[in-house]
């Protein structure tokens, strides 16, 4: 089959990243690697698709990863939209690619360099950032209470004052949100008499 994407080392022997990549006829996605940043505007006028320097973090290449499928799934012709959502992600937990599905996420929780991911049966701790998670998670699903939480809405099950409930977890909803978040959950349905 037909390269999807190339991992493209500037710095090699004999030639540089960006002369192979000018050299191919029908060039896939590329996404360039170095350990000189300078490099970086050479590869944006080859119109990569994004730039790693290195030493490169798990999250970093993930995020690369996770933007060239989105490139790919969007272009492939007559597929219906609703195709490209995928139901799951996988995050690295010692060491391991673990599978974790939307639907069994009940919340996230950052702790210092870190993220949780709260599951109904299990936590999983990933050297992510909340803001990765935050930014690869629906945001018709997930909604952020705090700087610390990213919360599954169906999941929840009441709000006590400030405290978000999930089955025995009560998860903050932090003052500046507050408004943000109780629009999102309630979308009109809250009955007073």
């Amino acid at each position: 089959g037909a390269v999807q994407l190339i991992f493209l080392d500037i710095q090699m022997p004999k030639i540089t990243g960006l002369q192979f990549f000018k050299s191919l006829q029908q060039a896939p996605p590329v996404i360039f690697t170095t350990a000189f940043p300078q490099y970086a505007l050479d590869g944006f006028e080859l119109n990569a698709l994004d730039y790693l320097v290195k030493p490169i973090s798990f999250d970093r290449f993930l995020k690369a990863a996770l933007k060239a499928k989105e490139y790919y799934e969007l272009r492939q012709p007559n597929k219906p939209a609703e195709n490209i959502a995928s139901d799951h992600l996988f995050v690295k937990v010692d060491g391991k690619l673990v599978k974790v599905f939307y639907d069994d996420i009940l919340f996230v929780e950052a702790v210092q360099n870190y993220v949780m991911i709260y599951t109904k049966n299990k936590k999983l701790m990933t050297y992510l950032t909340l803001h990765s998670m935050e930014e690869f998670l629906p945001s018709s699903l997930f909604i952020k209470t705090h700087k610390s939480y990213l919360v599954a809405i169906s999941k929840i099950e009441g709000i006590d004052g400030s405290c978000i409930q999930i089955g025995t977890h009560a998860i903050s909803i932090s003052r500046n949100l507050k408004d943000e978040v109780m629009e999102k959950l309630t979308n009109n349905r809250f009955l007073k008499r």
